[in-house]
This record gives structure tokens, sequence and C-alpha cells, in this order.
């Protein structure tokens, strides 16, 4: 009886790690298939043109990245290490090491780690059990800056802490290896920039280091760094997260671009919206560049890749010099090569993938962010800016802007004889497939909400044929005169800082329509990368 028994409990212990080793093993491999999706893209380019000294400045650069790094893992989540020993498969680790937390940033920050609930829409911004009408009847000053986190004292009382008070031993050891750069760097641009960003952290003072930034035009190396994108504070998309990129110049490709600043005021003059909405004029001492990226580090790196770089935000500098428009030719390569034709050879007519070029993919991610610069950024009825009156509204709205006026901008410049490199139709055609591409990051995401806005504002305009093979054909002469419809529309709304209107708008437009989950569910079906994962470092770059 008792050896019967024991056999009776060995047969259940077996049964139960088996069940057990099925669900970890069914885990393990829709975590794998999730992997999947990203597209291993190695970041690396020949730096021996480069001196002595500029390889060793990008080597500290990259170690003054990864503090940038840490802290944006205590920004969007918290403790990093901690999350990380939680998870039992190897494989929902790494994908946590791509979304920077439990949550995936392209499908909606759904959670992907058992037992995680919503992602919180003030991250670690604000305290947990603070309510939005608790922040709004609080009379402080500084709640609203880009540089405060939101913290409660001994009483309970909300209180503000600076981000270099917040952050203070990472920020100094930042601040160390930056001003270290700087001593070797040979290009006096560079020079005074890492010095000035050194002090912004240290002080929370950015607008110096900014100009400083935008008089650094001769340097073969450019270096992104410190709290600058708001698209993580989901709650007001008031704080900045951290992030940086380290980026070497292509000066081939960096010369075509040469030309358009001395355009830009001509351009935002003949904007199609009322005067009063584009009576602002662009700064102009600004630059376009090309480069190689050699390193991602913190919120630019936290899902879906940036591929191309408008700065600084600060919109005082816009109206003063303008901003400056880094294209990361290597990352914008592998989307376009890896993602985006493959993408329009389901779901584009046959007739029409003739028009998918490179070259046009690249003219319109550069003239998004010029577009960036364009446009209204203080309100024309006293409501301040744009940015502090639609609040976590404004993201998917400026992108929305910068994705139709960059279109817009393509289409003048094609009609003025200043692009040639191939037809107008091509970026339109490659603009329509994009839509695609970037709606797979999903509706949480001001990309993807901005790409929604602009296929629901196509449809409602005729703009393309969706045809009984499944396809699409776009109508050019009604996109074209949606274009421009669709910009006067944002530029209004944003002009009149109407929070209301640009909600509405969004809820109701910025969404996944069932036709688009569907077309998508049969490029996911035929195994088409979302996006791209970065192998990086020192040692890619054989610098160590």
């Amino acid at each position: 009886m008792k050896t019967r028994i024991i056999n009776m409990l060995v047969i259940l212990l077996a049964v139960i790690m088996a069940g057990c080793v099925t669900t970890e093993t069914e885990y393990d491999q829709e975590m794998k298939d999730k992997l999947a999706q990203f597209d291993e893209v190695t970041l690396e380019t020949d730096l021996s043109w480069l001196s002595d000294s500029e390889k060793e400045i990008i080597g500290i650069l990259i170690e003054v990245a990864d503090i940038m790094d840490d802290i944006f893992w205590m920004q969007a989540y918290g403790d990093k290490e901690e999350l990380l020993e939680s998870i039992d498969s190897e494989y929902a680790r790494e994908y946590a090491l791509i979304h920077y937390g439990p949550w995936d940033r392209l499908k909606n920050n759904e959670p992907f780690i058992p037992g995680v609930g919503p992602k919180p829409a003030m991250a670690q911004f604000y305290p947990e059990d603070m309510t939005v009408e608790e922040f709004e009847a609080w009379d402080n000053p500084d709640k609203t800056s880009l540089y405060t986190l939101v913290r409660r004292d001994e009483e309970g009382n909300l209180v503000t802490v600076p981000y270099s008070e917040a952050y203070k031993e990472k920020h100094e050891k930042a601040a160390e290896l930056m001003r270290k750069a700087a001593e070797i760097a040979e290009d006096e641009g560079l020079k005074n920039y890492l010095n000035a960003r050194a002090e912004a952290l240290l002080t929370d003072i950015y607008q110096p280091s900014d100009f400083a930034w935008m008089e650094m035009k001769e340097s073969n190396i450019d270096f992104v760094v410190g709290p600058i994108e708001n698209y993580e504070d989901g709650l007001f998309g008031y704080k900045a997260a951290h992030e940086s990129f380290v980026l070497v110049k292509d000066p081939d490709w960096s010369a075509r671009l040469a030309k358009f600043n001395a355009m830009l005021t001509d351009l935002q003059a003949g904007l199609p919206v009322a005067e009063e909405y584009k009576s602002e004029t662009p700064g102009t001492d600004a630059d376009m560049n090309v480069y190689y990226a050699l390193y991602y580090a913190g919120d630019c790196n936290a899902g879906s890749k940036t591929i191309a770089i408008n700065l600084p935000n600060d919109p005082e500098i816009h109206l003063a010099v303008g901003s400056r428009k880094l294209q990361l030719k290597n990352a914008m390569e592998a989307k376009f090569n890896k993602i985006l034709v493959l993408i329009a050879n389901i779901l584009i007519d046959e007739s029409q993938r003739q028009y998918i070029t490179f070259d046009a993919f690249f003219e319109n991610t550069t003239f998004h962010e010029v577009s960036h610069g364009m446009g209204i950024k203080n309100t024309i009825n006293g409501k301040g800016t744009v940015r502090e009156a639609l609040k976590e509204q404004y993201s998917a709205l400026e992108e929305a802007k910068a994705d139709i006026m960059g279109l817009y901008l393509v289409t003048k410049l094609y009609e003025m004889g200043e692009l040639s490199s191939g037809e107008v139709m091509n970026n339109y055609v490659t603009f329509f497939s994009g839509i695609f591409r970037s709606s797979r990051f999903g509706a949480a995401s001001a990309h993807g909400k901005a790409n929604m806005l602009s296929m629901k504002y196509f449809a409602d305009n005729n703009a393309f044929v969706y045809q009984d093979d499944g396809t699409y054909m776009v109508n050019f002469e009604k996109m074209k005169s949606a274009v421009e419809s669709l910009v006067e529309k944002i530029l209004t709304v944003q002009g009149d800082g109407d929070y209301e209107a640009a909600k509405e708008w969004i809820e109701n437009d910025g969404v996944m329509t069932e036709q688009l989950r569907a077309d998508l569910d049969k490029v996911n079906e035929a195994g088409i990368p979302v996006d791209i994962v970065f192998k990086q470092g020192k040692d890619v770059l054989g610098l160590e």
C-alpha cells in the first residue's frame, strides 16, 4: 500500500512537472516569436578617417550614453535589475530590455510579463497616488518644468525635485566624462557644446547648451544627450526623458541638403493656412546633415527606433536660430530595406511599387524633421505655447503635422525644381506605404496615432482606393489636395491651442481601424519584422 501511494505521488509529481514544463515552453515560444519581430542591425561604419582623439571621444561618449540609459530605466519603469531578476524566461528578459520594462511599446503598451498591470501613464515622473485634479490645483511654478520630478514630502504634500538633484550622482559622472572628452576635442564647436551640456546636467539650465549645439556645425562627431523628449510622460507630456545618440557625419550625403535652409522662410510663408497661423519666421541659422548612428541609449532606443532627429525642442530657439535636422542614414536604410519594401510588396498595387524608392523615403523623413521647426509654436490667442496648450495631446498632433507638412514641402520643392532625384509620385506612394510600417508601433505611441490620423483623413478624402485583391492604389491628385487641407487643419488647431478639439480628434481618428488591423495581420503573418534592434557598442566599432 505504501509503495503504491509513493508511486502514485511520483506519477502525480511527474504530471505536474510536465505541465509546468509545457507552460514554460509555451511562454518561451511566445517570447521567441515576439523577439523574431525585431531584425538585428549592427551599428558599424568606417571610422578610419577620424583622428585618434575623435575615436577616443566616441568611446567616452558611449560611456555617457550608458548613464542616460540607466536614468531612462528609472524614469520609465524603476529598478531595472529587480525587474530582470524577477523574470524566469531568458527570452522575456531580452524582450524587456528592448522595451525598457514589462510593457510592449509596439502593442499599445500591453504587459507581456504575467501578473504585471497596465503601464502607468505617469511613468515614474509623478507619485503613483497623485490625481490630475490634485496636480492642477497645486500652485507651484516648477510643476510643469521639463526637468523636475514630482514627489511627496514627509507630510504627503506634493513637491518638485530638480533632475540635477534626483539623478545627482549619475549627472555628475556624465558631466565629468563629457568634460574629459571636451579636453581632447579638436573641434571648437564640439568642445564648447560638451562643456555647456555638462554644466546643464548640473544646473538644469539647458538653453545655453542647446544654443552651443546649434553652433556646432563643423564637427565630424555629433552627440545628443540629456533629458529631451516628453513622450514617456503620458499623463501631461510635461517631463523630459533621458536619451543619447552618438553619431558620425556622412559628408557626401550632408552636402546634398546644404541648400535647403535658405528656403525655409519662403516655404513657411507659402503654407496653406491663414496668415496668422504662419506669421512666425523659422530660424534659418541651422543645418541639415546626414549621419551614421553609432550608439542609441535611453528613450530613443525604447521599442521602435528613431531614424531622424530635429532638435532642440525649445520654441524660443526655433524662432531665434531654427533647429538642426539629423538624418540617421544607416538606421533609415535598414528600415527601408528590411521592412518598408516588404510591406509594399504585400499592400501596394503592383503597378505602383515602382514608386517605392529610398531617395523618396529619405526625402520624406528629412522634411518631416524640417517641418517640426516650421508652422506655429505659440498660440495666436494668448494660451501660451502650443505644447503647453495641447498638453498630452501635443505630441501626436505635432507628429501628424510633421508627417503631412513634410510631404507638402517635398511636393513644393519638386514643383520648384529644387528636388529632382525622381518624381513626386515616388514620395506619395512611399509615404503611404510608410503609414503601414509606422502603424505597427500601435496606437499608444505619438507616431502611431499620427499615422492613424493621416490614414483616416486620406480615407475620408478618397486619397486612395482599396482594391478587391487587398492592395491599395494611391490617387495622386486627391492625396495632394488632402495633404494641403490637413496641413491647414492641424496648424489651425495648434494655433488656436484648442485642447478639446485636439483631444476629440485624436480619440476618434487616432485609433486602429478594423481594415488597418486586418492589413497589418497580413503583414505580420508574412513574418516581416516590426522594427529593428541594434547590436552596438565599443567592441562593435573596434574601439576596445
